[in-house]
């Protein structure tokens, strides 16, 4: 690269060495730099839009310094300049957040011209300059790194935030950027405050129309002494972010109680039938933001049958192998443990219950035991009637789950 070329570190890796945090991945910018010159020196072009290239030992990303122009509505609409005079600061300016907008020099000195070390210790998510309303995503970035950090969101940014929605231009974000950045978000510490975020700046209303719209709904105090089904919502997927459950349990717990949120007006605050409303609009947002086949499939099961699972120990044997064929325990016998997790999530997301026993769920997998030791081909191969065998496999899985249910009946509570 050029002689008078200088490179530093940014960003994520500076931010998060600042907090103690381990550093993961690092980013660097090349001032003064050219494409031929990084060529040059071996370094791997990646960048359709603009110059990136991968370091030819380490892999690691130099971006050319830069700045950028917006073009078009949405967050792909932008044009971006490099040349050998883009400052340092320049590129820096054109960051979302102020603690995204640091540098360390090749010495190690930390270059912050945007104040971002102060708002870092502040535990703030502030706007480095107005061009932060030009893209959509910061708006979900902002709440995801709300929901990593704990930080709170400066209260000009988050009036910005919420001009950036009533002029529409979350509505041009694309729906996999919508289900990448949920996605991330979910799997952050505290996911509640990713979608309390996006709810504080009205962005949750259009991106997730169906978990906003939950908010202000009633639930039976005796049950939920939370009483909103929304606040009910961000305790069951933090439950869930504490158990250290995976996407798929954590997107099932945002989504389990849906249907909560169209229950007719006069049978509140009970929900009867809630399950079968949530099934239909799990479908259509997991089609609108095309939610991959693993998530929508658990977020689907948990949601139909969270109730019964509450209920396990009333539950006729009958009645425990029917869920099982539903569940498809049979061939998913992992995805059944992740539905448990899910449901474990919604029973400690209610206030003062954050550290109950789920006792349900090692009794459902104590019968789930029982009934995987029938052997079916045992029981194929000694039937006459090959029509039968569906039948007798059945009652061979209740017979053995009946064993289980009586003997958890004759127990005591604190042996079951």
């Amino acid at each position: 690269m050029n002689a008078n070329a200088k490179i530093y570190c940014v960003g994520g890796a500076v931010r998060d060495g600042l907090l103690g945090l381990p550093v993961q991945d690092r980013d660097w910018v090349v001032v003064g730099s050219t494409p031929a010159a990084m060529l040059a020196q071996g370094f791997q072009p990646v960048g359709k839009d603009f110059p990136v290239f991968l370091h030819p030992q380490t892999h690691e990303e130099y971006a050319l310094a830069r700045t950028e122009r917006k073009t078009a509505p949405g967050y792909a609409g932008f044009t971006f300049h490099t040349a050998t005079d883009v400052t340092l600061e320049q590129d820096l300016s054109r960051r979302d957040f102020t603690v995204n907008a640091m540098a360390l020099d090749p010495d190690g000195t930390l270059i912050d011209p945007y104040g971002g070390q102060a708002d870092l210790e502040a535990g703030l998510l502030r706007h480095v300059s107005p061009a932060f309303a030009e893209d959509p995503v910061r708006i979900l970035r902002g709440a995801r790194f709300a929901a990593r950090f704990g930080f709170s969101i400066a209260p000009e940014t988050l009036a910005l935030m919420r001009t950036m929605v009533a002029n529409g231009e979350v509505d041009a974000l694309v729906p996999e950027r919508v289900w990448q950045e949920l996605a991330r978000g979910l799997q952050e510490a505290k996911p509640s405050r990713f979608i309390s975020t996006l709810r504080d700046c009205g962005a949750l209303a259009r991106v997730l129309p169906e978990v906003d719209a939950l908010f202000g709904v009633p639930q039976p105090p005796q049950h939920h002494p939370e009483i909103d089904c929304g606040i009910h919502t961000l305790l069951v997927v933090d439950a869930s972010a504490r158990a250290g459950d995976g996407l798929e349990v954590r997107f099932a717990a945002l989504t389990h109680d849906l249907g909560k949120a169209i229950t007719p007006a006069d049978i509140l605050p009970r929900h009867p039938g809630h399950e079968t409303r949530s099934v239909t609009l799990i479908r259509a947002l997991c089609e609108r933001l095309r939610v991959p086949a693993d998530c929508r499939d658990l977020a689907l099961l948990v949601a139909r049958f969270h109730g019964d699972i509450h209920r396990a120990r009333e539950l006729r044997p009958e009645t425990i192998v029917r869920l099982f064929d539903q569940c498809d325990l049979w061939r998913k016998p992992e995805r059944f443990a992740q539905i448990l997790q899910a449901c474990a999530a919604d029973a400690r997301g209610r206030t003062g219950h954050e550290d109950d026993a789920y006792p349900q769920a090692a009794y459902l997998l104590r019968c789930a035991a029982a009934a995987q030791t029938v052997n079916g081909g045992a029981i194929a191969r000694a039937c006459a009637d090959k029509n039968t065998i569906p039948e007798k496999i059945h009652a061979a899985r209740v017979a053995a789950v009946t064993i289980i249910v009586n003997l958890a009946r004759n127990a005591s509570p604190a042996g079951s």
